[in-house]
């Protein structure tokens, strides 16, 4: 508590008259002058300092109490689907057949779409045609060695004759499944810019296929929390725009640091909701740091000096100043690491107005 200090004044109160007074006589009177305002002032002082000591600040109160502590980072991530791809042609063509829509549902491996592949087909029938006539004359080529009819070496001509040809066969028609987009995936069709007689190119026209029952939240972390934050760390995600949140734990967490933005990866694999769609904002708390048995205080009763950080403690009505030792601080909360014990009544209104050894009145209890 501030001390009220009055510093005593000499009034000097002199009689003026026309007669001249006596000096020894002039001196006595002012001395008993002094003597009065001196016994004056002696008791004022004591009346006010028996009034200033006994005045207690009024403060609120909280008892320090041990639980658990959890500090957070929070960081903005996006939502992706973990099959999200685009099913390109191997070859260019143009697209004669169309053979789904946007928003349905297709299977890995299905014909999404075909490209003009008729000049393969020829080329295929008449490979067709040789393959049988070569089979053909193979087996009787065959049927003839069996019988020690012929020479090893036209055995051997007709079976090599065979295997080239059946060889050239499967080559067409692996080129002619090029001539078509098939579904890598099983998933929804999200997005499909096509037209029957339009020219597609590899790599430049494709349908976007997405496995909406598997998604997962992408964020990156910057690489000073790279010893706190690894796979199965506890995280809350919120989807704003969902109106959805939900507790978890990290499935992913990349070893490597980006080179550039000095961050690295984390993925958090997310339940199938129908609320959620890739490229959704969310904003996710990676829990870093966790305590059970902590002392957690609020940030505000915490007061700072050039010797360190205190507090104001109540000690049977006497403001008591306690040196302490803070650790982490997370939404308002800060975890003491020394200084403090479960019970203490700790300060946390009115602490502007105390000093150490002030008498305090508990005037409602803090949370």
């Amino acid at each position: 508590m501030k001390k009220l200090i009055y510093i005593p004044a000499l009034i000097v109160l002199a009689a003026c008259n026309n007669k001249p007074k006596d000096k020894k006589a002039e001196l006595a009177d002012l001395k008993k002058q002094q003597a009065e305002l001196n016994s004056k002032i002696t008791k004022l002082q004591a009346e006010v300092g028996t009034t200033d000591s006994t005045a207690a600040v009024e403060v609120g109160v909280a008892e320090v109490k041990t639980g658990s502590f959890v500090n957070y980072v929070q960081l903005q991530g996006k939502i992706d689907a973990q099959d999200n791809v685009t099913a390109y042609p191997q070859a260019p063509g143009t697209i004669i057949a169309i053979k789904a829509r946007v928003g349905q549902h297709v299977s890995r491996g299905q014909v999404l779409a075909q490209l003009d592949n008729n000049v393969l087909k020829q080329s295929i029938a008449q490979s067709e045609a040789q393959v049988s006539l070569n089979r053909t004359l193979y087996n009787r080529q065959k049927a003839l060695w069996d019988q020690k009819i012929g020479t090893e070496v036209q055995y051997l001509q007709a079976q090599t004759t065979l295997q080239a040809s059946e060889k050239a066969l499967a080559s067409l028609r692996q080129q002619a499944s090029q001539y078509r987009i098939v579904s890598p995936i099983s998933g929804t069709i999200d997005q499909m810019d096509l037209k029957l007689g339009q020219v597609a190119q590899p790599g430049q026209t494709g349908i976007r296929i997405v496995n909406a029952d598997n998604l997962k939240v992408k964020a990156d972390v910057p690489e000073s929390y790279s010893a706190s934050v690894n796979t199965g760390n506890m995280v809350k995600i919120l989807i704003p725009d969902a109106n959805d949140s939900l507790t978890t734990r990290v499935t992913f967490a990349a070893k490597a640091i980006d080179p550039t933005s000095r961050s690295f990866a984390v993925e958090i694999k997310l339940p199938t909701r129908r609320t959620l769609r890739p490229n959704m904002t969310a904003i996710i708390k990676i829990a870093d740091y966790n305590k059970a048995n902590a002392v957690v205080i609020p940030v505000k009763a915490i007061q700072r000096s050039e010797d360190g950080d205190f507090v104001y403690i109540n000690e049977n009505g006497t403001a008591k100043k306690v040196n302490i030792k803070a650790g982490v601080t997370y939404g308002g909360q800060t975890e003491i690491l020394s200084g403090l014990k479960q019970g203490d009544q700790l300060i946390t209104e009115g602490i502007a107005d105390v000093e150490d050894g002030d008498k305090v009145k508990v005037s409602q209890p803090a949370n």
